[in-house]
């Protein structure tokens, strides 16, 4: 099985997903090659769980190697 890429963003938009989304959070999204195909983004969420969202609600961030540590452990 392979791992895939972890990376951060930030949710930018919440509608049509205000109970699973939280505008200005911080988010752990995975790679995913047919989510990208389809303009769509691999995100956990509010629940714990990873699911597809419309990659326009959300924007990559890069953060300093500690705090994405630190945001990576506390999912």
């Amino acid at each position: 099985m392979r791992k895939l890429r972890q990376y951060t963003v930030i949710c930018l938009s919440n509608e049509g997903y205000e109970a699973s989304l939280e505008k200005r959070k911080i988010y752990i999204a995975f790679s995913d090659n047919d989510a990208d195909k389809h303009g769509l983004m691999r995100i956990v969420d509010e629940s714990g769980e990873d699911y597809l969202y419309p990659a326009k609600l959300f924007t990559q961030v890069e953060l300093p190697p500690r705090v994405h540590r630190a945001v990576l452990n506390a999912a």
